[in-house]
């Protein structure tokens, strides 16, 4: 089985949570403006829950359908989250005082219509137009209810309710939160900013929805009544939980990749609007001396001058953001980005950098409007002055490459290169803290491009990680410190390449300045040294394509010291 998905509607339509059945990818959530959207493009689930009511009697006895009647007294002080739905004609009648009388001539009790239940019924309506339509639908999508879900999840009905008089009620998104981690889902879905056009609570029904699906797939799916009934139409009749397994601590997580693809699929479509779609200048075959057919990203067009703004936009369109604002520390241009993106929204930023980052970098910061603090003599005490900041604040902290947001972020750039240039065998990237190689590495991970990671000889962190199979502190001392000068890559960005990054070569930075002076002279960009250290490598051997491989070069950072370009290219 394939995908499986998680549905529950929203202001905009539906939002879906979707997961890979095999749980090697993560859960992602989309936004749909129609029931039908749902069943189109790459990711047509095999199997869905869906807390809205499917199969629709003629007539109503008692307070509702059989289910909603079976469900509620698993609920305790939460049953009142259960409506009556009322006959079929009533579903389908488009005016509010219509519906009740054909609600209160097919009930027993005679009942009306209660106007949330109504404002329910195009939904309803659209779900049992398709299951009418096509049939093989109707043992693929399934009725649940996600105060039934929870239940389940927890044993016993949920202690805090999710609104109250139609706020929501931190408290139970906290008890709903919990229950979610418990069964196997990410961190970073559950806590994830919700899609726009949904609201948070819709985002975590959904997410119970998902669970439920999950266990129905894995053949655990319990329905109430047990044996679903019928409608006139042959539509199933039952809301669905399932059995849990109470011997288990947690259920198994749902994906063992650090960032799946899914996960960038759902960056990129999140920043869409955001980021720059950047150009790819192809050179041909002999460029630069090379025997191969060779090919310039040039990711230093971004907004910011750097990819960065990719993951800094995922960050804060993802995330939810407190009144402090968020903080971030950087060399540059992950400060630059953070400032950029949170000047587009509207939000405060204050940035940490460290004594080493250029003036011009700086400058772009203050440029953007987000407050600059020098935090030490490196990037290190940098980090660690924000952290404090943030521990002091409540400010969001915005990693700048040891956080999935991030990655995800970045293996934005893959997909969109890939995009453009399908015919790719191996890209060069240069590497920082590696949160960018990382995001490129996910994306291409299974596919046959190699990724190769390229470090300053005099600051080597990933490719010291790799070797030592363990992230490791190494010393730093190269003209690309300002963007390339990370100590450590952390736990994250080591588990994402240590199997999808080929390998790492190291470039010296005399080849790193040439890099600089020819794309300036040949092509007239003006590029940092971290952004030209990928070039850098081609030119000094330390990559050797073979003849006729098509290569690709990732030109990924524009925040120059212009005197010292100057200085270089005179």
């Amino acid at each position: 089985m394939g995908w499986i998905a998680g549905v529950d509607g929203c202001k905009a339509g539906w939002i879906a949570a979707f997961a890979d059945a095999t749980g090697h990818l993560a859960p992602f959530f989309r936004v749909i403006p129609r029931w039908s959207d749902l069943l189109a493009g790459q990711t047509v689930p095999e199997l869905i829950a869906v807390d809205m009511p499917i199969g629709l009697p003629d007539r109503i006895s008692g307070s509702g359908r059989g289910p909603e009647q079976a469900v509620r007294a698993l609920l305790g002080e939460r049953q009142s989250s259960v409506f009556s739905i009322p006959s079929r004609s009533a579903v389908h009648a488009t005016d509010y005082a219509e519906a009740c009388q054909l609600a209160l001539a097919t009930s027993e009790p005679p009942r009306r219509v209660s106007k949330q239940g109504f404002h329910l019924f195009p939904r309803i309506r659209e779900i049992d137009a398709l299951l009418r339509a096509e049939p093989d639908w109707r043992e693929r999508i399934f009725e649940t209810h996600p105060e039934l879900a929870f239940a389940t999840m927890r044993g016993a009905p949920l202690v805090h309710p999710k609104k109250i008089k139609g706020v929501v009620n931190p408290a139970g998104m906290a008890e709903r939160r919990a229950l979610l981690l418990a069964a196997g889902l990410p961190e970073a879905i559950v806590h994830a900013k919700p899609p726009r056009g949904a609201a948070a609570d819709d985002a975590l029904d959904a997410l119970a929805a998902l669970v439920v699906a999950r266990h129905i797939a894995a053949g655990r799916g319990r329905p109430f009544p047990d044996p679903p009934g019928r409608d006139s139409h042959a539509l199933p009749i039952a809301i669905w939980t399932y059995v849990a397994d109470r011997s288990l601590a947690q259920d198994p997580p749902m994906t063992d990749k650090p960032v799946p693809r899914s996960m960038i699929e759902a960056a990129a479509d999140r920043i869409a609007g955001h980021a720059r779609t950047t150009p790819v200048m192809r050179l041909g075959t002999g460029a630069f001396g090379s025997r191969a057919d060779v090919s310039l990203k040039l990711e230093c067009l971004q907004h910011a001058g750097s990819f960065k703004t990719r993951g800094a936009f995922n960050n804060l369109l993802s995330l939810d953001v407190p009144a402090a604002g968020v903080a971030a520390a950087s060399g540059g241009n992950h400060g630059a980005a953070v400032a950029y993106a949170a000047g587009q929204r509207g939000v405060k930023a204050t940035i940490f950098v460290p004594e080493i980052s250029p003036a011009a970098k700086i400058e772009a910061i203050r440029r953007f409007g987000a407050e600059v603090r020098i935090g030490g003599a490196q990037y290190d005490d940098a980090q660690a002055a924000c952290d404090k900041f943030v521990a002091e604040t409540g400010a969001l902290k915005i990693h700048p490459f040891s956080a999935r947001e991030t990655i995800a972020g970045q293996g934005t750039l893959g997909r969109e290169w890939q995009g453009q240039e399908p015919d790719l065998d191996t890209v060069l990237v240069a590497v920082g803290g590696g949160g960018l190689i990382s995001g490129i590495a996910a994306w291409f991970a299974g596919t046959s491009v190699k990724v190769v990671g390229v470090e300053p000889e005099g600051s080597r962190a990933l490719h010291a990680a790799l070797e030592a199979k363990a992230p490791v502190t190494v010393t730093v001392a190269s003209v690309a410190a300002d963007s390339l000068g990370a100590r450590n890559v952390g736990q994250l960005v080591y588990d994402v390449c240590k199997d999808a990054v080929d390998h790492v070569v190291l470039v010296p930075d005399a080849a790193i300045t040439e890099a600089q002076a020819l794309l300036w002279r040949d092509f007239r960009l003006a590029v940092e040294p971290g952004g030209a250290a990928a070039l850098g490598a081609l030119i000094a051997g330390s990559y050797k394509p073979q003849p006729g491989e098509r290569l690709g070069v990732l030109v990924c950072g524009a925040n120059v010291d212009l005197a010292k370009l100057i200085e270089i290219i005179a």
